[in-house]
This record gives structure tokens, sequence and C-alpha cells, in this order.
């Protein structure tokens, strides 16, 4: 790690937002258990930018499922603000994934037939809150991320770059504490990419907004406040000065 530490990176002190104590994932199919994820300890601190990295198919998604309450580990624990998130009653993971978690995917997912704003609004829908008060939320995220003149346009007129921008401006409707990204620039060019990253980083910096993003790109991980390597199925902490 640099000697020097941002206001985004721990203290001593610092409780995580989110972490996994001892998280083991195995997938069974007919031949043998395959292990993914074995005994992951790891910890995300509130305000900062957290990157996963590892080779392709070792269990980054998976991980990030975890995280998110999309997928159960098969050994372990999620603790969010120190609560195991899977030993909760019935309908708390459907709570927990609305309000304190986002999402954004590598391929956008928005849906072609709704507008840039309707796209924005759906997790407002699923919360059963007051319209009016989420459409100008809605309206403030896309001014934010720069479509303020696109939100009545659908997906098929935006570039990728800004497909993703409505993917954020979605994940953050119901402002969560954690945002989770799944490869987000994987389908962006170099320079949709950073600007991409240089909005996130706007969103870390006025809003302390939370984020840990599964990437392949080490130009994308070099921006990270810390960086976790996935191999063998555990994490450990990689100095950024390493990535080439």
């Amino acid at each position: 790690m640099d000697s020097a530490m941002n206001d985004s990176q721990p203290s001593d002190n610092q409780a995580p937002l989110i972490e996994t104590v001892g998280v083991r994932k195995v997938f069974r199919s007919q031949k043998e258990p395959l292990r993914v994820l074995d005994a992951v300890d790891m910890q995300v601190y509130p305000g900062e930018i957290l990157g996963i990295v590892g080779a392709s198919g070792v269990g980054k998604s998976t991980l990030l499922h975890i995280l998110g309450g999309l997928d159960r580990p098969t050994e372990g624990q999620v603790l969010f603000r120190g609560q195991n998130i899977f030993a909760q009653k019935n309908g708390f993971l459907d709570t927990f994934r609305n309000t304190n978690v986002g999402f954004v995917f590598q391929f956008f997912n928005l849906l072609p037939e709704f507008t840039v704003l309707e796209n924005t609004l759906f997790p407002s829908l699923i919360g059963d809150k007051d319209k009016k008060s989420a459409r100008r939320r809605a309206e403030e995220l896309l001014d934010q991320v720069g479509l303020k003149e696109r939100m009545t346009h659908k997906p098929g007129e935006l570039s990728g770059g800004e497909s993703q921008r409505v993917a954020l401006a979605r994940a953050l409707m119901n402002q969560p504490e954690l945002l989770l990204a799944d490869e987000p620039t994987g389908n962006l060019d170099t320079q949709a990419s950073d600007s991409l990253m240089a909005l996130i980083h706007n969103l870390n910096h006025e809003f302390r907004q939370t984020f840990v993003i599964v990437t392949h790109s080490q130009r994308l991980a070099k921006k990270m406040d810390r960086i976790l390597q996935l191999a063998g199925g555990t994490v450990q902490i990689i100095d950024k000065e390493v990535i080439i």
C-alpha cells in the first residue's frame, strides 16, 4: 500500500461498513464440487473505493454477488454494520438489496422500451416512495452524471458511456450506503472508462459514497484507494505500485 493514506482509506479505529468472515462458496456438479471461494476474510470501509482484481473465473463476480446478498455463501458470514445479513428473518435480504446496496453491471441492464428517466426511477418504485420526490431525485442524479439533456431519450439512443452513467444513477437512486460495480468499464473505450472513473471519484468525494469495483483493467485498478487480489479462493491486499 502507499505510505500516505487519503481520507477514503481506513484508519486503525474505523469499523467496516461490510465484511466477510470465513466465506466459502462451493458449486455442486455431477463430477466434483468446485470450490470458488475459500475462507475469504475482507473488509470494506465507509467512504472508500475498493478494487477487486484477479484472473477470469476466479470468483470475483461471485464474491460481489455475495456481498450484495444476491447469492448465499456455502459457509461463513457477511456482516453489514456488524449484522449477519444471511441470518435475518424472511424479507430482510430484499430490503437490504433495495435500500442499502446499489448494483452496476457490465452490460448496463437498461430496459430499452423506457426512457433514461424511467430507467433511473425503477428502484424507487420497488420501495413505494413518493413519486414526486423520487422523480426529483432521479432528475438530480441524471444532472450529476451529465445526462440532464438526455432524460427523455431511450437506451438505444445512448452511447455505451452514457448508458453506464444511467446505470450508475439508477444504482444511486435509493441512496445506498454501498455501491457494487461488476466490470463497469468492460464495454467502454478508454475515454469513456476514464470519464466514468472520474465521475465515481467525484461521487465518492462529494457524498462519501462507498464503492467496491470488480475490474480486469489495470489502469482502472490503479485509481482505487485499495486493491484486493482474488486468487486460489482467497484475497490479499496488493500494492498499486506492483500493477504494471
